[in-house]
């Protein structure tokens, strides 16, 4: 087989579906627009200060991909990142539970149509003669395709109701700033992208009566208003607090070593392991180890998520000397002495075994060695919002406007994040070259009361 995919020297993403077996390269002008019956391999490169590459390797399943585009979908990520040089962190992403990374790749989301190259499914288009109305619900970054129907409304999240000729926004009563600020995001971008950026746009506010023409109208596409029921917590809503569980793969078994008190020696360089940690399961690759041993982790991987429990679990395979944060924090104790680099002599061997499986590895043993550098991650699907200050006052700039800055005036940002636990919040300042000083002063004056008073966890970040 030919690598004909590998990407080693530009940053950015690249995308491959799987078809006939085969990986096969998505034009750039179709990025972000995925169908349910496909499975994709999706590569993000990442240039470093040192000039070497960083890269995250994605492969996403639609909810009707077959297992075997599945499979080969997942056989050929550990391909690609034994041709990268064994570094890359590999991420599983299905369809509806994505990963945050993977979602900040495509602004403001994705919205996956019907169709599939395989399982007699057909690619279909847009047709604007036979719109059909769709409902979607916005949960954080997560934009899914739900059933048409009252019973699919909560109080929680955010709604969007798209109909031939208007899409309504329905912002459940517990919703955050936040949430509808990035659903408006996603009725833009349905907008632009099904309806040609031609169709009205209303809100409608959970709770409001009829009284209100938008509501009405919204609320007829479901048989007339009604209020919604309180959603009772459910056993299926509490977060399980079950113990990660540390297995080895031996001979593509899996076999419990640990369910507790987990240490970093019982990591063997020579073996693959899986640590089990309900939501998340990690493939930990030690170097040693064959492509062979590599493909018979990751399908016992695929294996232990197909319980009823774990359907939506993420795989995330991690190499050895390479592990992420996330991965190390699920142990008591983790040296952090050792400096593991890539030897121009250990990428031989990489090649060497790859060129005997008839893999094409034109340029890997040239890549230089690099010490891997830390990946500070700040979360782009977050809001904005920038006031100018004028005298002893701060005004307001609309979104369309926030990327005008002049050397005369200062301003005040603030951009908000969902974090893992909480909102996370950096504000910060912006003096013009020409501004005058009592602005500055003022400015610097202000912002550590406006952080203390609303933001006491957020950053300050100052620019001159």
């Amino acid at each position: 087989m030919n690598v004909s995919y590998l990407l080693t020297n530009n940053s950015g993403i690249e995308i491959w579906r799987i078809k006939n077996f085969r990986p096969v390269s998505v034009p750039c002008t179709a990025y972000g627009k995925f169908f349910t019956g496909d499975a994709y391999i999706i590569l993000k490169t990442t240039a470093l200060k040192s000039g070497a590459f960083r890269h995250d390797i994605h492969y996403w399943l639609g909810k009707d991909a077959s297992q075997d585009e599945a499979g080969t979908a997942a056989v050929k990520t550990v391909e690609l990142d034994a041709a990268l040089g064994g570094r890359a962190v590999q991420y599983r992403e299905v369809q509806g539970h994505e990963t945050a990374k993977f979602l900040s790749y495509f602004k403001p989301c994705i919205i996956p149509q019907e169709g599939g190259v395989s399982s007699g499914f057909k690619h279909t288009e847009i047709n604007q003669q036979e719109h059909e109305t769709r409902l979607y619900v916005c949960k954080g970054k997560h934009v899914v395709h739900v059933p048409f129907a009252r019973a699919s409304l909560n109080h929680d999240d955010i709604f969007i109701l798209d109909t031939r000729s208007k899409l309504f926004q329905f912002n459940g009563s517990n919703s955050s700033i936040q949430e509808r600020a990035k659903a408006l995001e996603v009725v833009q971008y349905i907008k632009d992208m099904y309806h040609g950026g031609k169709c009205d746009v209303a809100a409608v506010e959970d709770g409001k009566l009829m009284a209100d023409a938008d509501a009405g109208e919204f609320w007829n596409f479901f048989g007339g208003f009604a209020p919604l029921p309180r959603k009772a917590a459910s056993e299926g809503d509490k977060a399980s607090e079950s113990s990660a569980k540390l297995h080895c793969i031996k001979k593509g078994q899996s076999v419990i070593v640990r369910a507790e008190s987990l240490t970093k020696s019982l990591l063997d360089t020579n073996k693959c392991y899986l640590l089990d940690c309900g939501t998340e399961v990690f493939v930990w690759l030690g170097r040693s180890t064959s492509l062979e041993e590599r493909k018979n982790a990751s399908a016992a991987a695929e294996e232990l998520i197909r319980g009823p429990d774990q359907m939506e679990s993420h795989i995330i395979r991690v190499i050895e000397g390479f592990e992420t944060v996330t991965f190390r924090s699920k142990f008591d104790s983790w040296s952090q002495t050792n400096d593991v680099s890539v030897s121009a002599e250990g990428r031989g061997k990489v090649a060497a075994l790859l060129k005997c499986q008839g893999l094409n590895v034109k340029g890997l043993t040239k890549a230089a060695s690099v010490k891997e550098e830390p990946q500070p991650y700040i979360d782009c699907t977050g809001v904005l919002k920038v006031w100018r200050v004028n005298g002893r006052e701060k005004i307001f700039i609309s979104s369309s406007d926030q990327s005008k800055f002049y050397s005369g005036d200062c301003y005040i940002f603030q951009y908000t994040y969902p974090g893992e636990d909480k909102d996370v919040y950096l504000v910060g300042t912006w003096f013009g070259r020409k501004s005058v000083e009592v602005r500055n002063s003022f400015i610097l004056y202000l912002v550590p009361f406006l952080m203390r008073d609303n933001y006491p966890n957020c950053t300050n970040l100052t620019n001159r």
